[in-house]
Parts: C-alpha cells; structure tokens; sequence
C-alpha cells in the first residue's frame, strides 16, 4: 500500500488499488483485493455484500492515474475526473475475491489524460469504462 500512496494522493479509505502489476505508455495493469471489512459494503446491498459500482469505476481510474504516475511521464502529476465518457457493468464484486484492472491510454497530453479500462473477477469481465481527466 505505501507504494501505491506514493503514486496517488488518495487515501484510506478512499484509496481503491493494492498494487500497480505493470505500467508502460501504452498499457497500465492494477490490482485491487476488498476485503469482508471493506467499509463501502456494510449495507449497501441488503443480506449481500458487493463493491458498489461507482467505487469500481472509481478504482480503475485511479489505477490508470497511478500507473501514468508510475510510467515516469509526468512529475507525480495530480490529475482530477473531469467526465465518464462510457460506462457498463457486467457483475458485481464480492469480498476476497481480486480485482484485475486493465487501463489503456488513448491521449496523453501536458493537460488531459483520456483513458479506458475494464475490472475483471477470476476471468470475469465486471465493467468498462473510458473516461477523462485533466491534470489539476
């Protein structure tokens, strides 16, 4: 996790990515495992315990800004969602069970950073997304 919060400037308990498996211009893949005393699944979904959606878009965002963090193209730039351009969402996300999140860059520029990216479960496409920031 310490690495990780040197890439992002999120935390507990709104830092939503363990690890940065790999990050190059092109490509970024991330993990993230929540686990049963995940804050955000105490009631969400009456007697059923799943990572609300909005927090999986959240987490695969945050994985393409660590990642672009981690590549060294930018000088730990703070980078802020200005819009979701497409979201859909296949499944949801249990506890324990890891995430995989799989970020590609499409433009990067001084000022915008647009990317897309899918979260998957033991193979298992939960969402994707393509989205927007702009360096803050």
């Amino acid at each position: 996790m310490k690495a990780i919060e040197t890439l992002l400037p999120q935390r507990y308990p709104f830092l939503f990515v363990d690890e940065i498996i790999s990050a190059n211009r092109d490509e970024i893949i991330g993990r993230k495992t929540y686990d049963a005393t995940f804050l955000y699944f105490q009631e969400y979904f009456p007697g059923k315990k799943i990572v609300p959606h909005s927090i999986l878009i959240e987490s695969i965002v945050q994985c393409g800004g660590a990642g672009v963090n981690d590549t060294g193209l930018f000088t730990k730039a703070l980078w802020g969602l200005a819009s979701i351009e497409t979201a859909r969402f296949f499944d949801f996300v249990e506890p324990n069970i890891p995430v995989t999140m799989i970020v590609k860059n499409l433009k990067i520029t001084d000022k915008i950073l647009k990317q897309t990216g899918t979260a998957s479960c033991e193979g298992k496409k939960i969402v994707d997304a393509t989205w927007l920031c702009l360096k803050l």
